[in-house]
């Protein structure tokens, strides 16, 4: 318990995200230059919350917890409660549009569909965050849209246009997190025992696969609106 707490205090200091660079980091990096964005699948607790510079931001989430979570925390300006694929935006309404671990809880022919939409609200860019590969997750927190119908590699984003980096550290030390986790419980998902030792080991080699994402259990993608 007090390795998770100190571990959660140290993920959100400014040198550690620079060091070992995080999805918190690489969202404040790539939306310095915006100021609206829509949140696709926000759950109840979206890293934008630790974007200062976002004017006015839109939520939508289809799991009535999450979403009553998140409007207690006031992360979003604005909330709708429906499935990503029933949302419905004007053509470039927002500067950036995020898919923060969304894609992968969508059958295959469905991301593809989420992502031309994105693209068309976008004004600037589409951000998207997902493990590398197909990463087994059942349902949690009586949520049967927590399970993982999808997979999306780093070739695959590529060859669809999106630059991407790597996130939180090595594909080999990490596995699927346990249905009963805590919120930013970062070394539920270790593989090995002790996780304490393991989870130093999968940050410091954040510094690589962020550069070299193929070996990276997650990827932080982006990009650019036409």
């Amino acid at each position: 318990m007090i390795a998770k707490k100190i571990v959660n205090k140290i993920y959100h200091t400014r040198i550690f995200s620079w060091l070992f660079p995080t999805t918190v980091f690489c969202l404040q990096k790539s939306l310095r230059d915006c100021e609206t964005v829509l949140d696709l699948g926000c759950g109840p607790s979206s890293p934008l919350q630790y974007c200062g510079n976002i004017r006015h931001s839109v939520g939508v989430e289809a799991f009535l917890p999450y979403l009553d979570e998140s409007k207690r925390r006031k992360i979003h300006s604005e909330y709708f409660l429906e499935r990503v694929e029933e949302a419905d935006f004007p053509e470039k309404s927002f500067d950036a549009v995020v898919m923060i671990e969304l894609i992968e809880h969508l059958p295959k022919e469905v991301g593809f569909e989420m992502l031309k939409k994105a693209e068309k609200w976008a004004k600037k860019k589409i951000i998207v965050s997902t493990p590398n590969g197909f990463l087994p997750q059942r349902e949690r927190d009586d949520n049967l849209l927590q399970k993982h119908l999808s997979g999306w590699s780093l070739d695959e984003m590529r060859k669809l246009g999106f630059e991407c980096r790597g996130l939180s550290g090595l594909k080999s030390l990490r596995r699927e997190a346990p249905e009963e986790i805590g919120e930013n419980d970062f070394m539920a998902s270790i593989k090995k025992r002790p996780r304490f030792f393991w989870f130093v080991a999968a940050t410091l080699s954040q510094m690589y696969t962020y550069h070299f994402p193929k070996r990276a259990f997650e990827i932080f993608c982006i990009k650019k609106s036409k």
